[in-house]
């Protein structure tokens, strides 16, 4: 079965803006996963703006996501690895948090939003992604660290991709096994005189 949207969907049924969305979302994860080159991108990503039907849309991620894969639907879903994705509880809004002469900490169940925002200035903050449920495939963590340190733990299977410029500090990322299919947590922002450690779960298998 070909993978879409909402493969419980007849091809000639109408999308809307929610179904281009979760496709964009699929391209994108697909790109930072380097699936697709930036020009295959770009193409596939104004034909899902462009399409009007579930069968405009079907073509444009068959190559990307396994057939036998059902689960990538509107609703939640179990990827490839151990990430949790709701879409329906997107929001378009960002997460903003602040650890000023302080800490914040987020871990246990939450949701992750497409968009997270934290300024850390002289603390420490930490996110702990391992029992959240994501907002969508792709996840922006735009961060200003200035001496302190931001750490961010990552389900099993979830990609990583570091964007971030550090000046007399450092970002590391660690123990990061992407799977197909699984989330992508770009890190972008500032670091200046502190750190910012990203890593995957702790395993025995990975770990001896």
């Amino acid at each position: 079965m070909t993978v879409s949207p909402d493969p419980r969907q007849p091809g000639h049924m109408r999308v809307g803006d929610a179904d281009r969305g979760i496709v964009a979302d699929l391209l994108s994860a697909a790109y930072a996963e380097g699936r697709l080159t930036r020009d295959e991108h770009g193409t596939r990503l104004e034909q899902a703006m462009a399409a009007r039907t579930f069968d405009d849309l079907r073509g444009l991620t068959a190559d990307l996501v396994p057939a036998t894969n059902t689960g990538r639907t509107i609703g939640a879903f179990s990827s490839s690895g151990s990430a949790q994705i709701d879409r329906t509880a997107g929001s378009s809004e960002a997460d903003t948090s602040f650890a000023i002469f302080g800490g914040v900490e987020r871990k246990g169940p939450w949701h992750v939003r497409r968009h997270v925002s934290n300024i850390t200035l002289f603390g420490g903050a930490e996110f702990d992604l391992r029992d959240a449920t994501f907002e969508s495939d792709v996840v922006e963590m735009n961060l200003f660290c200035a001496f302190g340190g931001v750490d961010i733990t990552v389900p099993e299977g979830v990609n990583v991709r570091n964007e971030t410029v550090a000046i007399f500090g450092g970002t590391s990322v660690s123990r990061v096994h992407p799977v197909p299919g699984a989330p992508t947590v770009v890190l972008k922002g500032l670091v200046l005189f502190g750190g910012v450690d990203a890593k995957g779960p702790r395993t025995k298998k990975r770990d001896r």
